[in-house]
């Protein structure tokens, strides 16, 4: 049997469970209005029914990592996969909204070690040189699952027959699934490891911290103004726990994030670029289909179709761009092009108007899609191309922590931007055009960090062996 079709079937199940995981962030979007109605809850519960499942995602991504360089990845991806489901189907039974709350932190937390288990399987049994157009399928189903997500949203809530509650249940029979599969198809190399000390100071300063800061950005704007004592006071609390959990990984035996690994001028760079495209990929999902509704008037399944260009454009360049960089060996190109491409597209969609004929915009649609699917995966495998084995975990799941954090906070920052640009004596449909091109001309701007960091970055070979030549053989587990 070849490598491509013993890698078919784990691939696959990884592929599925990936995409349920990366939808439940989105998939709500729509249908927040329907829940709080149900369940009597009031717009300030609103925001935590979507931010606890962001903070829970980011804050557990590197611990996951970390834990995969520890112990078995097969056995943590079936926990995140059960961690996932638990949290969906307690969603999907909620009765209220503290309960509906509380069980999106335990489906966050099983997104957060999805989505980077994921890349860290491909990692562990494909060399970089023939990861680049696995990368691609994997780049191709996070895009596509994130800007999807409110078009599916849209069309349960649009359903009858279905309602709100069936925005959590939809993953579920598919994670079983991809369970099933990965169970008995997934075969990764595990690295031993002896006397294994997990940092659990620094894996709780570090969430700590994180959590602070994510809530801060989450109210900031709404519940307190954005320069206030309380923003001071988050704001000091967030660097004092970071700073204490810096001092405590560079003291740590086996640090959630190594600072050995985040000196390193490639990862440095590829986390400039993964915020960037992160910021990209999170804010075009949340304001195109906002602006699509409340500028134009298009009902929420209409505004997801009316995204298919940017679906397209990083379907067709994940796939193609991941083969290319599997033949030739070179990914600073692609990640160039990518980080253009990108910028220019938000460019474009920074001169979004009331009236803006919707052919142009699904020119910068497509550009943006274009460079998310050239940037977001690319930067994961130039920096796993320069790590061993035995740190493959925490070196991806740094960068999607990142590219999640740089997310998560742009699009907060994006929002209040764009709330405070509707703070205005013209037509709503105006300026709620006005807004979202605001918008998008500022993620523009940020946009020009990816370029940086691209150009910024070593021309590379990708290497042919799975490890690092100085690294021990790894054994089948």
């Amino acid at each position: 049997m070849s490598a491509d079709r013993r890698l078919l079937a784990p691939l696959s199940g990884l592929l599925l469970v990936l995409f349920v995981a990366t939808l439940s962030s989105t998939v709500i979007s729509t249908a927040l209005p329907q829940m709080l109605d149900r369940l009597n809850g009031s717009p300030a519960q609103l925001t935590w029914v979507v931010t606890v499942a962001l903070l829970t995602a980011t804050a557990s991504t590197p611990i996951w990592g970390k834990l995969a360089d520890l112990y078995s990845k097969k056995t943590l991806i079936h926990a995140a996969i059960v961690v996932f489901v638990a949290g969906s189907l307690a969603a999907g039974l909620s009765q209220n909204v503290g309960s509906l709350i509380a069980a999106r932190a335990v489906q966050g937390a099983g997104v957060g070690g999805l989505q980077a288990l994921a890349q860290i399987a491909i990692a562990a049994m494909i060399p970089p040189r023939e990861r680049g157009r696995y990368s691609g399928y994997l780049s191709s189903t996070t895009a596509l699952s994130t800007i999807g997500g409110p078009l599916l949203g849209g069309l349960i809530v649009d359903t009858s027959w279905l309602g709100w509650r069936w925005c959590f249940f939809i993953g579920i029979p598919v994670a079983v699934a991809a369970l099933i599969v990965l169970q008995a198809t997934l075969r990764i190399p595990v690295v031993p490891r002896e006397r294994v000390r997990i940092d659990y100071l620094g894996a709780m300063t570090m969430t700590a911290g994180v959590g602070l800061l994510l809530v801060w950005v989450s109210f900031a704007g709404d519940a307190f103004a954005w320069w206030s004592r309380p923003s001071v006071l988050f704001i000091m609390g967030a660097l004092g726990l970071l700073a204490f959990a810096g001092w405590v990984e560079a003291r740590a035996a086996e640090p959630i994030l190594p600072l050995r690994i985040l000196r390193q001028r490639t990862t440095a760079l590829a986390i400039l670029g993964s915020l960037a495209a992160g910021t990209a990929m999170y804010g075009a999902a949340v304001f195109l289909t906002q602006y699509f509704q409340l500028a134009r008037g298009f009902s929420p399944t209409s505004a997801g179709l009316l995204t298919i260009p940017m679906m397209a454009g990083i379907l067709v360049t994940s796939l193609v761009g991941g083969r290319l960089v599997s033949r030739t060996g070179q990914v600073k190109p692609f990640l160039v092009t990518g980080a253009v491409l990108l910028a220019a597209g938000l460019g474009l969609l920074g001169l979004t108007e009331a009236r803006t004929p919707l052919v142009l915009m699904g020119v910068g649609m497509l550009a943006v899609g274009a460079g998310i699917g050239l940037t977001m995966q690319n930067f994961v495998l130039v920096v796993q191309n320069t790590v061993p084995l035995r740190d493959i975990g925490t070196a991806s799941s740094t960068i999607a922590f990142f590219r999640s954090l740089g997310g998560t906070v742009g699009v907060s920052v994006l929002g209040a931007i764009y709330a405070r640009g509707l703070d205005t004596t013209t037509t709503d449909n105006v300026a709620y055009g006005n807004a979202t091109g605001t918008v998008f001309l500022i993620s523009a701007a940020v946009a020009v960090l990816g370029i940086v960091a691209a150009v910024s970055l070593r021309p590379v070979s990708l290497r042919t062996s799975l490890d690092l030549p100085q690294e021990p053989q790894a054994t089948r587990g």
